[in-house]
């Protein structure tokens, strides 16, 4: 139904989507170096069983919805990620697009318009099966797009795959998120591209936005209409969370609760970052850290209740909700 937002379970109206943590990973990969140079922490069995435990402790901690953004060129395996969904309370939102700080596979530069083997664009092709049909033949329906821009900026190959999302956003009304860089404000520049392409500010997500203390260049952002993602609690390594729960606190006086969503970018593995090296360096940057630590400083800083489900159900619900597609 129109509005519906897209699970592993299948389709949930918004309102049904409870507190939710919007940017979030489940397993991060890489399948050739999966397969090629298995990461020795890995053990696809454990890792299954380490997430189906650490969902369920989400549920019993409020959390009813999260969205996991490891798209391609983060080692997606939805069929995996279907086996945890199936075994957890909690509804799991799956993502399309396509992880490149700068460069795409050599496939991508034969393939498409006035290339070599030329066809359709094969990104735009993707975007659109994994929204409308179904991931790579598991039926699983992505319910939000991902894109990046990072410390070398919109690159062609960056754009083309913004480009793409911006057609698939227009012909099927799904949001549209973003990994920026923060210290370079490329949110600027994403907010800009995406405009000139019929993508309305207010179904962007800026992402990473919590890695930036510019209150100046934040509330450019959200006084244009996007959301931004204060969504990398527990990163500490780029940030010291003080500095995190700080920065919010000064956006809700402000009056900005509608237009930030919180959450972690965390993963139950990833080989960029793996187990080990969290516990040791990160420890709380899993997806408990939220309900268990940030949610209760922000309260003693003087957020409200309202302002904390603000940022946690209605914003999430408003932003995951499909708006109408302007394009056939």
């Amino acid at each position: 139904m129109p509005g519906e937002v897209q699970t592993f379970r299948g389709p949930v109206r918004p309102d049904d989507l409870g507190t939710t943590l919007i940017h979030e990973h489940v397993f991060v990969g890489h399948q050739e170096l999966d397969l090629n140079l298995p990461h020795p922490e890995w053990s696809e069995e454990a890792a299954i069983e380490t997430a189906v435990g650490g969902f369920e402790r989400l549920w019993e901690l409020g959390i009813r919805t999260v969205v996991d953004l490891t798209v391609l060129g983060l080692g997606r395996d939805v069929a995996r990620v279907r086996e945890v969904a199936s075994r957890t309370r909690v509804q799991l939102v799956a993502s399309t697009g396509y992880y490149t700080a700068d460069v795409l596979p050599a496939y991508f530069s034969t393939h498409g318009p006035g290339r070599l083997v030329g066809g359709p664009d094969p990104l735009v092709e993707l975007f659109r099966r994994d929204i409308e049909i179904g991931i790579a033949d598991t039926g699983v329906r992505a319910g939000m797009l991902k894109v990046v821009t990072d410390r070398a900026g919109v690159t062609p190959d960056v754009a083309r795959v913004m480009e793409a999302a911006a057609t698939a956003h227009r012909r099927t009304g799904v949001p549209i998120t973003t990994h920026t860089h923060a210290p370079s404000h490329s949110g600027r520049a994403q907010l800009a591209f995406f405009g000139e392409r019929g993508v309305a500010p207010e179904r962007l997500v800026i992402g990473h936005c919590g890695d930036s203390e510019d209150l100046d260049y934040l509330r450019e952002l959200m006084d244009a209409g996007a959301t931004i993602g204060m969504d990398r609690f527990g990163m500490e390594h780029v940030l010291p969370d003080a500095a995190r729960i700080a920065t919010v606190l000064a956006l809700l006086r402000e009056g900005y609760a509608d237009r930030m969503v919180l959450s972690h970018d965390a993963a139950f593995f990833s080989r960029v970052t793996p187990p080990s090296w969290r516990a040791a360096n990160v420890p709380h940057w899993n997806m408990q850290h939220l309900p268990r630590r940030v949610l209760p400083a922000l309260l003693a800083g003087g957020a409200t209740e309202s302002q904390v489900h603000q940022m946690m159900v209605l914003n999430p619900a408003r932003v995951l909700a499909p708006s109408p597609p302007v394009e056939a």
